[in-house]
């Protein structure tokens, strides 16, 4: 969305470019890790909880920032960020932490 603004002429501020280019580059490590995991890497399970929990968490709290963020990005922020609560859950599941029980 952020793209499209910008080519269409709209402000888009280096901000909303940074939050963009952020969750972009950290969904890209998360698939990377969760991919290692899933071929049996506890370190990068260990990881892919850790950002699950995490991530959704930091996106809500900096974009609660008056002021810094139109609505509208806000709620997309949002909506990404409660997208990962159901991964939270199933990657901290038990029966998922007894498949790498070095990595707890």
């Amino acid at each position: 969305m952020v793209v499209i603004l910008s080519v269409t002429g709209r402000e888009v501020t280096s901000f909303m470019w940074g939050r963009t280019g952020g969750i972009f580059a950290s969904g890209v490590v998360t698939y990377w890790l969760a991919v290692l995991a899933s071929r049996g890497a506890g370190w990068a399970y260990v990881r892919v909880r850790i950002i699950s929990v995490i991530v959704p968490i930091a996106i809500i709290a900096i974009d609660s920032i008056p002021g810094a963020l139109p609505p509208w990005f806000i709620a997309m922020q949002v909506a990404g960020a409660l997208t990962l609560v159901p991964a939270a859950f199933i990657v901290n599941r038990s029966e998922l932490s007894a498949a790498f029980p070095k990595a707890r």
